[in-house]
């Protein structure tokens, strides 16, 4: 695939393990979960599931901003919670991130999150 493109950005954290923050193929944008870390000190921010939230799409904003695109642009979003009550919280911080017409979106519920955090987002883009 000649046409595969790496997508890094120190507005967003450096990856856990072993993966790209995305990676761009043609006009097409995989964006990896993003928790909520601050990128500058890689630690969890403070606060409540709208905190994480928030941070969590900061971190995606960043890493769709670097691949030249932006959250409109995304085609699926997937989020992952430790706990279905936070439903609507997290559906409130991505209306402040995405306009209408919203992008298709999975929303499960699983067991634990890298870190201990509330929620993990992760975007596939069409620019």
């Amino acid at each position: 695939m000649s046409n595969r493109a790496i997508i890094a950005t120190p507005k967003a954290p450096a990856a856990l393990g072993p993966y790209s923050q995305a990676v761009k193929v043609g006009n097409t944008v995989w964006l990896s979960g993003q928790i909520p870390l601050v990128p500058e000190s890689m630690t969890v921010v403070e606060g409540d599931v709208t905190a994480q939230a928030t941070q969590a799409f900061t971190n995606l904003a960043a890493v769709a901003e670097a691949s030249g695109g932006s959250l409109n642009d995304a085609v699926k979003i997937n989020i992952s919670l430790i706990d279905m009550q936070d439903f609507a919280a997290v559906n409130a911080v991505m209306e402040s991130f995405c306009n209408e017409p919203y992008p298709a979106r999975a929303c499960v519920q699983v067991a634990a999150l890298p870190k201990g955090v509330s929620v993990e987002i992760e975007a596939i883009l069409a620019l």
